[in-house]
């Protein structure tokens, strides 16, 4: 059976123009060797797909922050990089050592490439170069799991012992938690987000293992340069070993399953699974407004533009308009064409004679437009003292990230409280908050 052993959505350009067409893509890859690209729109196969190059089953993928880059790793003891432009394989990377390579992971920043193999061996990489900086590692384990600080600075490394090592870019182990999941680590991830209070950095991380359980650590770094790994939460609901887990690019929802893998798409409402059935499926998330984090297969409720042609079909029928089915699929009417109709749209394209059918149409399509209270900016792109889309987030002591100029003038005229708690600000050093800089973004980009 072949397993979809790892899933990235992203948005990538597609083309080399001074004003590229952009499109999200999902990638993934199997034990048959290739690596699979679908625009996420409508899940069309790229042109160049699939992609050919390793001669064993391939193990991990990921995308560059950029979109414009593919990592992949295999038992061919290679990471290869390709191109998601042309297809083609910009760069070929051999494991010292020749083990078959287990993991692959890209820090936020494009600088670093890390690799772990089955010998518990780690290459870390200079990723525009292309060039091996270090090898390190642990003896007579594998490593399974790999994921960047938001910071780019560190990265966490799980391995078949069960371990979780927090390493620095010199491959220097900054701590160690030796018995995180009995059996065996599967999957880790860092939360997207950094916590800054006084003289305490803290990021989140989230691994899951054979033995059942998700588990939620909290990371500190002191100023003094000390580290120190807490476990805040065991989420014991599965009854099957928890193979992958991965936050959304917000950090407000975690995902986990008895499946090989799992993906948020950064941009959209959807998530993406992988499994021995050799399939790989979708899903939409609703009510993600007000915090429910559902999955389903149904419309998504966040962004009508979104909608697709079916997602229109099936808002028709609900709506008690069934008769515009027919006429709306001839047209190709999604959700950004549903917006933009008009009375004379409907009546001289689409042919809609009834007087009274086409208000019927434009009152509903009005009071989509006003119900779609999730359509806007969202609300964790604005800074909570100007309601305006943040250009420069950092983080301040109380954990919120704010506009830069905004907080820094807060800072300067009300005595150092914080704008969300009121409570002192510990400390007035602020945090860029590079992982909101790039979702903001990409939202801005699909808009």
């Amino acid at each position: 059976m072949l397993a979809h052993s790892s899933i990235q959505i992203f948005k990538v350009s597609s083309s080399h123009g001074l004003l590229p067409m952009v499109q999200r893509l999902l990638a993934t890859c199997s034990g048959d060797k290739t690596l699979r690209i679908y625009d996420a729109h409508d899940f069309s196969e790229l042109p160049f797909s699939p992609l050919t190059g390793h001669g064993y089953s391939v193990h991990c993928c990921c995308f560059s922050p950029c979109g414009q880059f593919l990592a992949s790793c295999s038992t061919d003891a290679s990471t290869l990089v390709w191109s998601m432009v042309t297809g083609d394989i910009e760069a070929v990377l051999e494991h010292p050592g020749r083990s078959p390579v287990r993991i692959c992971a890209l820090s936020p920043d494009s600088a670093h490439l890390v690799s772990g193999a089955s010998d518990g061996t780690l290459a870390l990489w200079n990723f525009p170069s292309k060039k091996l900086s270090r090898t390190g590692g642990v003896s007579d384990t594998t490593m399974v799991a790999c994921s960047f600080s938001p910071c780019s600075q560190m990265f966490m490394t799980g391995s078949t012992y069960g371990d979780l090592r927090l390493w620095d870019l010199d491959l220097n182990h900054l701590l160690a938690e030796k018995n995180a999941h009995d059996l065996g680590v599967s999957c880790c991830s860092f939360a997207p987000s950094i916590l800054s209070g006084g003289q305490v950095v803290q990021f989140r991380l989230a691994s899951c293992g054979q033995d059942c359980h998700l588990k939620i650590w909290a990371i500190s770094k002191f100023a003094s340069g000390g580290f120190k790994m807490i476990l805040l939460h065991t989420l014991t609901g599965q009854t099957a070993p928890v193979l992958c887990c991965a936050y959304s690019s917000d950090g407000q929802l975690l995902m986990s399953g008895y499946v090989t893998a799992c993906s948020f798409s950064p941009t959209s409402p959807l998530i993406a699974t992988g499994s021995m059935d050799k399939t790989v499926n979708i899903w939409r998330l609703e009510d993600r407004c007000s915090g429910n984090g559902k999955a389903t297969a149904g419309r998504s409720n966040l962004l009508v533009a979104d909608w697709s042609e079916r997602d229109v079909t099936e808002w028709l029928v609900e709506e008690g308009l069934e008769g515009l089915v027919d006429k709306f699929k001839a047209n190709n009417i999604d959700g950004t064409e549903l917006l933009s109709l008009t009375k004379e749209t409907l009546a001289s394209e689409l042919g809609i004679e009834s007087v009274g059918l086409r208000s019927k149409l434009l009152r509903k399509v009005e009071e989509l437009k006003n119900d779609s209270v999730c359509s806007g900016i969202p609300d964790e792109f604005l800074c909570p003292i100007t309601r305006e889309l943040m250009r420069d987030p950092v983080i301040a002591a109380d954990g919120y990230s704010y506009e830069r100029e905004a907080i820094e003038s807060w800072i300067n005229t009300k005595n150092r409280s914080s704008p969300m708690t009121n409570l002192p600000l510990l400390t007035t050093l602020l945090t860029p908050n590079h992982s909101l800089k790039m979702a903001i973004s990409r939202w801005k980009t699909s808009q």
